[in-house]
C-alpha cells in the first residue's frame, strides 16, 4: 500500500519525494529537541530506511517570530529527511526523499503521532521520471 498516491513498482522513476505541511501542532511538541530526535528515529525505522549517522538538529531564525524553530536533517542511505519546525506558528514542513520506495501512510502516521497536527497537507513528487532515451548518461 503506497497511501493516497499509487506508485506502481514498474514505473521508471528515480525517487519518491513526500512533502508534508502540518499545521495546528502544539508548540511544546516542536520545541522539544528530544521529541524531534525520537520522531526521526521512529520515522526511519517505520518506513524501513537506514539512517546514515545521527540527525543534525539546529535552532535557527530567532530574529524572526514566524520562522524561529529547529531545522533537522537526517541522511538516510537512499537520500534524506529534512524538516523545519516553525514553533511560534505551530507548523512543520517535512521532506522525505528516497530512491527506495516507502509507505506514505506510515510516514504520515508517525508525523501525526509526534506532532499532533490539526491539518496535514501532503504532496507526492515522482522524481527523475524521464523518457527512456534520457535515462542514461551520454
Amino acid at each position: 500500500m503506497w497511501g493516497f498516491y499509487a506508485m506502481p513498482e514498474h514505473q521508471p522513476i528515480w525517487g519518491q519525494h513526500l512533502v508534508l505541511d502540518l499545521a495546528g501542532c502544539p508548540r511544546d511538541r516542536l520545541i522539544d529537541a528530544d521529541n524531534l530526535r525520537a520522531w526521526v528515529k521512529d520515522l526511519v525505522e517505520t518506513i524501513k530506511m537506514k539512517a546514515y549517522g545521527e540527525p543534525q538538529l539546529e535552532h535557527f531564525a530567532t530574529h524572526s517570530h514566524d520562522a524561529s524553530g529547529y531545522t533537522l536533517l537526517q541522511l538516510i542511505e537512499t537520500s534524506n529527511i529534512c524538516a523545519h519546525f516553525a514553533e511560534n506558528l505551530g507548523q512543520v514542513y517535512i521532506d522525505i526523499f528516497s530512491c527506495k520506495r516507502f509507505d506514505n501512510d506510515l510516514a504520515v502516521a508517525v508525523c501525526r503521532k509526534y506532532f499532533e497536527p490539526e491539518v496535514v497537507e501532503q504532496h507526492l513528487i515522482e522524481r527523475g521520471k524521464f523518457l527512456t532515451s534520457l535515462q542514461k548518461a551520454s
